[in-house]
């Protein structure tokens, strides 16, 4: 299977719509990656088909259960799941943070090569990084802590917004050890083609009496 019909059919299995030039667009993305990992290992995965599932709709198989103008996307590294939310969605403006300067350079790169109008980079350790305008949704892929990921982004959620971290088996302990003025909104399985072992997101709000 070529993986354009791998991600044809991973769009139609996640109830997402596509169309040739986001797909297209998606696959240069994929074959940005395998460029830059040749030299600066981005990540670990090397091979394009493993890339799509792993990377591109892992990362898209959340779009569902967000709901965000405008989403922070914290430690981005190779800009997951980042830039592929902002290139399945363009009119979602996706803040790509991340302090490292190699994965800097190929963010940077990556979002000038696929015109990502919608998509800006910035380079700066998060818990110190301080905006005017703040976030609907923050997410991340890589922190390995929920309460550590709320702790040092709250500042820049907005009001009413939401926290969503990617997990892989349903992190039971770390639920437990969030934030007392955290509400636990929802833990969502998902069912990620091509991607074996369990996948889950979980959604945290603030008490609305939290600033």
């Amino acid at each position: 299977m070529s993986t354009v019909d791998q991600l044809k059919r991973g769009f139609i299995a996640l109830g997402l719509k596509s169309d040739p030039e986001t797909l297209q667009r998606l696959l240069d993305y994929v074959a940005l990656i395998e460029k830059w990992n040749r030299v600066y290992s981005l990540t670990a995965i090397r091979e394009p088909e493993k890339m799509v599932s792993h990377h591109l709709l892992d990362s898209l198989a959340v779009a569902p259960h967000l709901h965000a103008k405008h989403l922070l996307d914290v430690g981005s590294g190779a800009g997951l799941p980042g830039i592929p939310l902002a290139l399945a969605y363009p009119d979602m403006h996706v803040t790509l943070l991340d302090s490292n300067h190699k994965k800097l350079a190929f963010l940077n790169q990556a979002v000038m090569e696929l015109k990502l109008n919608n998509a800006e980079v910035c380079g700066e350790r998060v818990e110190s990084w301080h905006t005017q305008n703040r976030f609907d949704v923050i997410i991340s892929r890589a922190f390995s802590d929920m309460g550590e990921f709320v702790r040092i982004t709250r500042h820049l959620l907005a009001r009413g917004g939401t926290f969503a971290a990617m997990k892989g088996i349903h992190p039971y302990e770390e639920i437990e050890k969030l934030p007392p003025d955290c509400k636990l909104r929802q833990v969502l399985p998902l069912a990620v083609p091509g991607l074996e072992g369990a996948r889950h997101l979980v959604l945290i709000g603030l008490d609305e009496r939290a600033d």
